[in-house]
Protein backbone atom coordinates (compact mmCIF):
# COMPACT_ATOMS: atom_id res chain seq x y z
CA UNK A 1 0.00 0.00 0.00
CA UNK A 2 1.07 3.82 -1.42
CA UNK A 3 1.90 5.75 1.41
CA UNK A 4 -0.42 8.49 -0.47
CA UNK A 5 -3.27 5.91 1.03
CA UNK A 6 -2.43 5.83 4.37
CA UNK A 7 -4.97 6.99 7.37
CA UNK A 8 -3.81 5.85 10.27
CA UNK A 9 -1.14 6.46 13.15
CA UNK A 10 2.43 6.42 11.82
CA UNK A 11 4.24 3.36 13.07
CA UNK A 12 7.25 4.25 15.08
CA UNK A 13 9.85 2.11 14.89
CA UNK A 14 13.98 1.42 16.02
CA UNK A 15 15.10 0.03 13.25
CA UNK A 16 14.76 -0.49 9.24
CA UNK A 17 15.07 -4.60 9.51
CA UNK A 18 11.97 -4.23 11.49
CA UNK A 19 9.76 -3.51 8.04
CA UNK A 20 12.20 -4.10 5.46
CA UNK A 21 11.04 -7.33 4.86
CA UNK A 22 8.27 -5.92 2.90
CA UNK A 23 10.63 -4.17 0.37
CA UNK A 24 12.98 -5.54 -2.65
CA UNK A 25 14.28 -2.00 -2.90
CA UNK A 26 15.17 1.40 -0.69
CA UNK A 27 15.37 4.82 -2.58
CA UNK A 28 17.13 6.81 0.22
CA UNK A 29 17.90 10.78 0.84
CA UNK A 30 21.13 11.17 1.07
CA UNK A 31 21.57 14.88 3.28
CA UNK A 32 19.98 14.62 6.85
CA UNK A 33 19.73 10.93 6.85
CA UNK A 34 23.65 9.92 5.91
CA UNK A 35 25.65 12.71 6.72
CA UNK A 36 24.23 16.65 7.50
CA UNK A 37 27.02 17.91 4.89
CA UNK A 38 30.04 18.12 7.74
CA UNK A 39 30.17 14.05 9.21
CA UNK A 40 28.49 11.14 8.38
CA UNK A 41 25.99 9.15 10.55
CA UNK A 42 27.72 5.40 10.76
CA UNK A 43 24.02 3.92 11.89
CA UNK A 44 22.37 4.77 9.08
CA UNK A 45 25.25 3.39 6.53
CA UNK A 46 25.66 0.02 8.21
CA UNK A 47 21.61 -0.46 8.21
CA UNK A 48 22.02 -0.03 4.31
CA UNK A 49 24.84 -2.04 4.09
CA UNK A 50 22.95 -4.85 6.20
CA UNK A 51 19.64 -4.52 4.07
CA UNK A 52 21.89 -5.01 0.72
CA UNK A 53 23.24 -7.90 2.22
CA UNK A 54 19.62 -9.70 2.63
CA UNK A 55 19.69 -9.03 -0.99
CA UNK A 56 17.98 -5.65 -1.23
CA UNK A 57 18.91 -2.99 -3.21
CA UNK A 58 19.83 0.49 -2.58
CA UNK A 59 19.66 3.75 -4.39
CA UNK A 60 20.28 7.09 -3.12
CA UNK A 61 18.13 9.27 -4.04
CA UNK A 62 19.21 13.48 -3.42
CA UNK A 63 18.47 16.50 -4.39
CA UNK A 64 21.71 17.46 -4.71
CA UNK A 65 22.64 20.09 -7.71
CA UNK A 66 25.81 18.06 -9.42
CA UNK A 67 26.01 14.92 -11.59
CA UNK A 68 26.37 11.86 -9.19
CA UNK A 69 30.08 11.17 -9.83
CA UNK A 70 31.29 14.19 -7.31
CA UNK A 71 28.29 13.16 -5.06
CA UNK A 72 29.66 9.61 -4.76
CA UNK A 73 33.25 11.53 -3.97
CA UNK A 74 31.85 13.45 -1.33
CA UNK A 75 30.27 10.59 0.21
CA UNK A 76 33.52 8.76 0.45
CA UNK A 77 35.35 11.78 2.23
CA UNK A 78 32.77 11.63 4.32
CA UNK A 79 32.83 8.21 5.32
CA UNK A 80 29.91 6.66 3.69
CA UNK A 81 30.92 3.26 2.44
CA UNK A 82 30.54 2.32 -1.06
CA UNK A 83 28.68 -1.04 0.47
CA UNK A 84 25.90 1.18 2.04
CA UNK A 85 24.34 1.26 -1.72
CA UNK A 86 23.97 0.12 -5.69
CA UNK A 87 23.73 3.38 -7.27
CA UNK A 88 22.71 7.37 -7.01
CA UNK A 89 20.19 9.10 -9.11
CA UNK A 90 20.98 12.90 -8.24
CA UNK A 91 18.48 16.42 -8.95
CA UNK A 92 21.93 17.13 -11.18
CA UNK A 93 21.42 14.29 -13.35
CA UNK A 94 18.11 15.19 -14.20
CA UNK A 95 19.07 18.90 -14.72
CA UNK A 96 21.68 18.03 -16.90
CA UNK A 97 19.28 16.19 -19.01
CA UNK A 98 16.98 19.24 -18.93
CA UNK A 99 19.82 21.65 -20.35
CA UNK A 100 20.61 18.90 -22.88
CA UNK A 101 17.41 19.60 -24.22
CA UNK A 102 17.67 23.00 -25.00
CA UNK A 103 21.08 23.31 -25.77
CA UNK A 104 20.91 25.99 -27.82
CA UNK A 105 19.43 28.50 -26.19
CA UNK A 106 21.96 31.15 -23.90
CA UNK A 107 21.56 30.04 -20.06
CA UNK A 108 21.88 32.80 -17.07
CA UNK A 109 23.49 30.33 -13.75
CA UNK A 110 22.42 31.27 -10.35
CA UNK A 111 24.62 29.56 -7.99
CA UNK A 112 27.87 28.50 -6.94
CA UNK A 113 30.68 27.33 -9.39
CA UNK A 114 31.46 24.32 -7.91
CA UNK A 115 28.10 23.67 -9.53
CA UNK A 116 29.52 24.52 -13.15
CA UNK A 117 30.31 20.83 -13.68
CA UNK A 118 26.67 20.16 -14.61
CA UNK A 119 27.38 22.11 -17.83
CA UNK A 120 30.25 19.87 -18.46
CA UNK A 121 27.95 17.28 -18.46
CA UNK A 122 25.45 18.59 -20.47
CA UNK A 123 28.34 19.12 -23.12
CA UNK A 124 29.17 15.74 -23.18
CA UNK A 125 25.46 14.51 -23.36
CA UNK A 126 24.73 17.15 -26.35
CA UNK A 127 27.70 16.94 -27.90
CA UNK A 128 28.12 20.54 -27.83
CA UNK A 129 28.54 23.20 -24.74
CA UNK A 130 25.95 25.10 -23.53
CA UNK A 131 26.42 29.12 -23.63
CA UNK A 132 26.47 30.63 -20.18
CA UNK A 133 25.50 34.20 -21.00
CA UNK A 134 24.55 37.57 -18.31
CA UNK A 135 20.97 37.35 -17.52
CA UNK A 136 20.20 40.12 -20.65
CA UNK A 137 21.67 38.11 -22.98
CA UNK A 138 20.00 34.46 -21.84
CA UNK A 139 16.97 32.76 -22.87
CA UNK A 140 16.53 30.94 -19.41
CA UNK A 141 18.19 30.92 -16.25
CA UNK A 142 19.28 27.42 -14.46
CA UNK A 143 19.28 28.01 -10.65
CA UNK A 144 21.78 25.32 -8.61
CA UNK A 145 21.94 27.58 -5.32
CA UNK A 146 23.12 30.53 -3.38
CA UNK A 147 26.18 31.69 -4.67
CA UNK A 148 27.67 32.10 -1.67
CA UNK A 149 25.32 30.10 0.57
CA UNK A 150 27.09 31.21 3.85
CA UNK A 151 26.62 34.91 3.85
CA UNK A 152 23.50 35.65 1.19
CA UNK A 153 20.06 35.63 2.04
CA UNK A 154 17.24 35.60 -0.45
CA UNK A 155 17.03 39.47 -0.52
CA UNK A 156 20.00 39.56 -2.20
CA UNK A 157 18.65 38.16 -5.42
CA UNK A 158 15.51 40.15 -5.39
CA UNK A 159 16.59 42.82 -7.86
CA UNK A 160 18.00 39.76 -10.45
CA UNK A 161 14.82 37.72 -9.87
CA UNK A 162 12.91 40.55 -10.75
CA UNK A 163 14.54 41.32 -13.81
CA UNK A 164 14.03 37.88 -14.81
CA UNK A 165 10.13 37.51 -13.99
CA UNK A 166 10.41 41.36 -16.60
CA UNK A 167 11.67 39.60 -19.57
CA UNK A 168 9.69 36.24 -18.76
CA UNK A 169 12.50 33.81 -18.43
CA UNK A 170 11.41 30.03 -17.63
CA UNK A 171 13.97 28.76 -14.59
CA UNK A 172 15.31 25.23 -14.05
CA UNK A 173 15.67 24.67 -10.45
CA UNK A 174 18.06 22.02 -10.00
CA UNK A 175 17.72 21.45 -6.27
CA UNK A 176 14.33 21.51 -4.50
CA UNK A 177 15.31 21.91 -1.24
CA UNK A 178 14.27 24.72 0.79
CA UNK A 179 16.56 24.84 3.45
CA UNK A 180 18.80 22.04 4.70
CA UNK A 181 20.98 21.62 7.50
CA UNK A 182 24.97 21.76 7.51
CA UNK A 183 26.25 21.24 10.84
CA UNK A 184 23.93 22.94 13.14
CA UNK A 185 23.35 25.75 10.46
CA UNK A 186 20.39 26.65 8.57
CA UNK A 187 21.20 27.15 5.05
CA UNK A 188 18.89 27.80 1.65
CA UNK A 189 19.09 26.16 -1.19
CA UNK A 190 17.84 26.54 -4.88
CA UNK A 191 14.15 25.56 -3.87
CA UNK A 192 14.26 29.12 -1.52
CA UNK A 193 14.95 31.22 -4.37
CA UNK A 194 12.90 28.99 -7.02
CA UNK A 195 9.54 29.94 -4.64
CA UNK A 196 10.63 33.41 -4.63
CA UNK A 197 10.28 33.30 -8.60
CA UNK A 198 7.23 32.12 -8.67
CA UNK A 199 5.51 34.30 -6.59
CA UNK A 200 7.25 36.96 -8.52
CA UNK A 201 5.21 35.16 -11.67
CA UNK A 202 7.97 33.53 -12.94
CA UNK A 203 8.14 30.00 -14.45
CA UNK A 204 9.88 27.27 -12.82
CA UNK A 205 10.57 23.35 -13.93
CA UNK A 206 11.74 21.54 -10.87
CA UNK A 207 14.12 19.09 -11.23
CA UNK A 208 14.56 16.85 -7.93
CA UNK A 209 12.49 15.38 -5.17
CA UNK A 210 9.22 15.25 -5.14
CA UNK A 211 8.81 15.79 -8.63
CA UNK A 212 8.92 12.36 -11.04
CA UNK A 213 11.54 12.70 -13.21
CA UNK A 214 13.89 11.70 -10.18
CA UNK A 215 11.85 8.74 -8.88
CA UNK A 216 11.57 7.19 -13.01
CA UNK A 217 15.55 7.27 -13.09
CA UNK A 218 16.31 5.69 -9.36
CA UNK A 219 14.18 3.33 -10.18
CA UNK A 220 15.27 2.20 -13.16
CA UNK A 221 19.12 2.42 -11.20
CA UNK A 222 16.93 0.00 -8.94
CA UNK A 223 16.10 -2.25 -11.52
CA UNK A 224 19.19 -2.77 -13.21
CA UNK A 225 20.92 -2.89 -9.59
CA UNK A 226 18.43 -5.70 -8.99
CA UNK A 227 18.20 -7.50 -11.91
CA UNK A 228 14.63 -7.40 -12.49
CA UNK A 229 11.35 -5.33 -12.75
CA UNK A 230 10.42 -3.42 -9.58
CA UNK A 231 7.21 -3.42 -7.91
CA UNK A 232 6.57 -0.12 -6.67
CA UNK A 233 4.47 -1.61 -3.92
CA UNK A 234 7.75 -3.51 -2.72
CA UNK A 235 9.49 0.18 -2.82
CA UNK A 236 10.28 2.08 -0.03
CA UNK A 237 11.72 5.80 0.37
CA UNK A 238 13.66 6.69 3.29
CA UNK A 239 14.45 10.48 3.93
CA UNK A 240 13.94 13.41 6.82
CA UNK A 241 11.59 16.55 4.54
CA UNK A 242 7.73 16.30 4.68
CA UNK A 243 7.59 18.07 1.32
CA UNK A 244 10.70 16.18 -0.89
CA UNK A 245 11.13 12.87 0.69
CA UNK A 246 7.35 11.91 1.96
CA UNK A 247 5.47 13.99 -0.75
CA UNK A 248 7.38 12.68 -3.82
CA UNK A 249 7.32 9.16 -2.60
CA UNK A 250 3.23 9.45 -2.29
CA UNK A 251 3.38 11.18 -5.61
CA UNK A 252 5.58 7.99 -7.31
CA UNK A 253 3.20 5.42 -5.31
CA UNK A 254 5.79 4.19 -2.93
CA UNK A 255 5.69 3.91 1.05
CA UNK A 256 7.60 6.29 2.93
CA UNK A 257 10.15 5.85 6.26
CA UNK A 258 10.34 9.33 7.96
CA UNK A 259 13.47 9.93 9.51
CA UNK A 260 12.25 12.64 12.45
CA UNK A 261 15.86 13.63 13.42
CA UNK A 262 16.01 15.90 10.31
CA UNK A 263 14.90 18.87 8.75
CA UNK A 264 11.94 18.56 11.61
CA UNK A 265 13.91 18.05 14.42
CA UNK A 266 13.07 21.38 15.96
CA UNK A 267 8.94 20.64 15.44
CA UNK A 268 9.04 16.72 16.02
CA UNK A 269 11.35 16.75 19.11
CA UNK A 270 11.60 20.09 20.50
CA UNK A 271 14.27 20.90 22.81
CA UNK A 272 15.49 17.63 23.28
CA UNK A 273 16.46 15.76 20.49
CA UNK A 274 17.09 12.61 22.42
CA UNK A 275 13.53 12.38 23.45
CA UNK A 276 11.17 10.33 20.74
CA UNK A 277 9.50 11.94 18.41
CA UNK A 278 6.03 13.58 19.65
CA UNK A 279 3.28 11.16 17.44
CA UNK A 280 0.81 14.55 18.36
CA UNK A 281 3.61 16.72 16.75
CA UNK A 282 3.51 14.49 13.92
CA UNK A 283 0.05 13.61 13.31
CA UNK A 284 0.12 17.39 12.88
CA UNK A 285 2.84 17.45 10.73
CA UNK A 286 1.39 14.86 8.46
CA UNK A 287 -1.92 17.16 8.66
CA UNK A 288 0.08 20.18 7.53
CA UNK A 289 1.26 18.57 4.66
CA UNK A 290 -1.08 16.58 3.11
CA UNK A 291 1.50 12.93 3.28
CA UNK A 292 1.31 10.45 5.72
CA UNK A 293 4.80 7.64 6.07
CA UNK A 294 4.39 4.56 6.81
CA UNK A 295 6.56 4.82 9.93
CA UNK A 296 8.89 6.99 11.18
CA UNK A 297 12.63 6.63 12.68
CA UNK A 298 14.88 8.94 14.98
CA UNK A 299 18.23 8.11 12.92
CA UNK A 300 18.45 5.31 10.42
CA UNK A 301 19.65 2.20 12.19
CA UNK A 302 19.66 -1.25 11.41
Amino acid sequence: MSNENQTGPVRPIAGLAEISDRYDVVLCDVWGVLHNGVASFPPASRALAAYRRRGGAVVLITNAPRPSAPIRRQLQRLGVGSDAFDDIATSGDVTIALIAERIDDPVFHIGPARDLSLFEAAHEAAGRAPRLLPLEEARYALCTGLRDDVTETLDDYETELRAMAARGMPMICANPDIVIHRGDSLIYCAGALAGRYEALGGEVVYAGKPYPPIYARALALAERAHGRAIDRRRALAVGDGMKTDIAGAARAGLDALLVTRGIHRAALHGDVLERPASAARLERLCQEFGVRPVAAIGSLEG
